[in-house]
Order: C-alpha cells, then sequence, then structure tokens
C-alpha cells in the first residue's frame, strides 16, 4: 500500500505517527519500501519474520519431539501391545 492508503485506513493515527511507524518497520528490516515519483509504496518483508519463526519451531518441536520419546518409552512399559510395536 502506498503511505496515504494506510493513513486513510488507520483514521486514528495522524500521517506523522504511521510515517513513524513505518520508520520503524523499515529500519528493522521489515519493510521493503519502493518510491515512484512522489508516491511511497510499503510492502511487508516477511523473510525476518519466516526466519525467527523457523528458529521458534525448530528449538521448540527437538523439545515436543524428545518429550514424545519419553512418553512413549512409558507407555511401552504397559502390557497392552498397541499397532505397530510388538509386546516385549
Amino acid at each position: 500500500m502506498t503511505t496515504g492508503e494506510l493513513v486513510e485506513r488507520l483514521p486514528d493515527l495522524s500521517r506523522t505517527a504511521v510515517m513513524r511507524h513505518l520508520d520503524v518497520l523499515d529500519e528493522a528490516g521489515l519493510l521493503i519500501v519502493r518510491r515512484r515519483g512522489r508516491v511511497r509504496w510499503n510492502s511487508l518483508n516477511p523473510v525476518p519474520i519466516e526466519r525467527v519463526c523457523q528458529r521458534w519451531l525448530n528449538r521448540n518441536a527437538r523439545r515436543w519431539a524428545s518429550a514424545l520419546n519419553r512418553l512413549d518409552r512409558l507407555i511401552g512399559d504397559e502390557e497392552t501391545p498397541r499397532p505397530g510395536r510388538e509386546k516385549q
């Protein structure tokens, strides 16, 4: 969207406030800004957000996999055989 379009969609904020927020997003690398004449086009840059999500998912996936393995070992001690697992 253009900055003007964003200002229109955020009636509770002044144009200056919207521009300050956009500047913060731009400095954080979360915004892609293209200028065409006097018009400033703003697009979300999903790459940094995706990287943070992937780091979080990878870290937590290991923890959940470990917890599920412990649960599997506990359940494996039961007398009732489960599908795909022979009673020992």
